[in-house]
């Protein structure tokens, strides 16, 4: 390993097979720096550069790597061939990068570009210039990078032992999520494996290959579907700087951008407290010491578990406070039961259109718009019925497949206004592409809240998005009635539908 100054730094020896690097500790050096060393070592077959060449000097961010052939009759030097990084080029204007697949051969190829291969004598590369050159053009592509958008520059990644079809569609949902978080999606990857990884979920090679990916498109976060083990995040962060977060914790982001009351944001902050205890440990060789064992005693063990303290005395006072919150709430709830006013509560799949439903049902203005979970605070309006009953109607937080447990815990005071509904309206957009599964996960979330038993009908919005037989047949398939939110005159069947249903209610309980 020779650094700039054409000073040795580091000799390795290793065997025919293979040749460990030391520990560099396998993070970037800086998105428009380079580590300021290169590796020269030899090759006794005659063969090119290796993948595990070309991935160690994207992952380590080294200066060039260089291979010498060793002849076999002589033992002289033989050809030099090299190869250092580049740029990822973008070839139209939308900011999308056109990039040749990792590890083909060829002059250039996105991730890096190689040397034209000559015997040592005849080496005429100006080397220093030659790096000076790279390191300017990466830095002027970071800056023109960061003048473009200031948001994270994610790829997206999900790993599946079943049906491919499965997980594109839970791909899509999670595109979904991660612009819901305003974040930019540079890529996504399904893997299929025959059974996850328990280390790095995806397998190291390929983690490897995701690294060099996003070095490619200038990512800075790595967007897993799945939820993360606190020792797989662990060893994923050793392999790479990149942020990585699961799918829970994007979710949870979700939650926290749009919290607005302070009931809400109490709620969030309990469900991301309890996401990330477990996941109070030490990082990377300079935290060691927190890791416990022999050399692990001392100040650093105690801040880690003053850490977690603060974290579980902050949880404690959190549940607290929701507890008085919920009690507030059934004091609430009370009141209006002796009022005998019916309550009718809207729930549906995030990005249903529930807040735009019970915006034109009532003329009110709550906050309402074509993004997932921009509702998190309940909110209660009056309505007049066509048969002259009046009824509360309530908005409320959107459901999601795998929603997160901790999320369902701290979330259970809000939820809890269910309980007293009188009727459920379970609003489902019917334009989606996911729509059965939609049906399916607001069920299987209802019936884990045990409000299974509340009536309830199903009503398909956004019947204007598909053709009319289409929403007939689905109607009848369900028994549904189909409406469009933003129109008003298409909601009297609904309204005529929820009288009856309320009326046989009260039948039934007179029996």
């Amino acid at each position: 390993m020779i650094n700039r100054k054409g000073q040795v730094e580091y000799v390795i020896v290793g065997d025919a097979k293979s040749v460990e690097l030391p520990d560099f500790k396998r993070v970037r050096a800086g998105r428009e720096r380079f580590r300021g060393l290169r590796c020269l070592h030899t090759h006794l077959r005659g063969e090119h550069l290796t993948q595990d060449d070309l991935t160690d000097l994207a992952l380590l961010r080294l200066d060039l790597m260089a291979a010498v052939d060793v002849e076999k009759e002589t033992g002289l030097p033989g050809v030099v061939r090299a190869a250092h990084l580049v740029p990822a080029r973008s070839d139209n204007g939308n900011g999308a990068h056109s990039l040749e697949p990792i590890g083909t051969n060829g002059k250039g190829n996105g991730a890096y570009a190689h040397l034209d291969p000559a015997v040592p004598s005849q080496l005429d590369v100006d080397f220093l210039s030659l790096i000076e050159s790279l390191e300017e053009e990466f830095a002027r592509t970071a800056q023109q990078t960061s003048r473009q958008d200031q948001r994270d520059r994610a790829i997206l990644i999900s790993v599946t032992t079943g049906s491919m079809s499965e997980a594109e569609e839970s791909m899509a949902e999670l595109r979904e999520l991660a612009e819901s978080s305003d974040v930019v999606v540079m890529d996504s990857i399904i893997q299929r494996r025959p059974h996850l990884d328990p280390k790095f979920l995806i397998g190291k090679g390929k983690l490897d290959e995701l690294v060099i990916r996003s070095m490619q498109l200038s990512a800075d976060v790595i967007i897993f579907d799945q939820d993360l083990s606190p020792a797989q995040v662990r060893s994923i962060n050793a392999a790479t700087d990149l942020k990585i977060i699961d799918r829970s914790q994007l979710i949870l982001d979700i939650f926290a951008q749009h919290a607005q009351s302070r009931e809400g944001k109490i709620q969030v902050e309990l469900a991301q407290l309890k996401y990330m205890l477990p996941r109070l440990t030490g990082a990377g060789t300079e935290m060691s010491r927190l890791m416990g064992g022999i050399g692990g005693r001392g100040p650093g063990e105690t801040k880690l578990e003053v850490d977690r303290r603060r974290a579980r005395d902050r949880i404690h006072l959190l549940e607290q406070q929701i507890e008085d919150l919920r009690k507030s709430r059934q004091n609430r709830r009370q009141q209006r039961s002796r009022r005998d006013v019916p309550i009718v509560s809207i729930v549906g799949y995030t990005n249903a259109g529930k807040s735009t439903l019970l915006n034109t049902l009532t003329a009110s203005e709550v906050h309402a718009e074509q993004r997932m979970f921009a509702t998190l605070d309940p909110t209660s309006r009056r309505l007049r019925l066509p048969r002259e009953q009046e009824i509360v109607i309530n908005d409320t937080v959107g459901f999601i497949r795998d929603l997160p447990k901790d999320l369902i815990a701290a979330f259970r005071a809000t939820l809890e206004e269910l309980e007293s509904s009188d009727l459920l309206i379970h609003l489902v957009d019917i334009s989606s592409p996911r729509l059965e599964s939609h049906i399916r996960s607001v069920e299987d979330i209802l019936a884990e809240l045990g409000l299974s038993e509340i009536p309830r009908l199903t009503v398909f919005n956004k019947r204007d998005m598909v053709a009319p037989d289409e929403a007939e047949n689905l109607c009848r398939i369900y028994d549904a009635t189909a409406v469009s939110a933003i129109d008003a005159r298409s909601l009297k069947p609904l309204l005529e539908r929820v009288g009856e249903a309320l009326e046989r209610r009260l039948v039934a309980e007179a029996q």
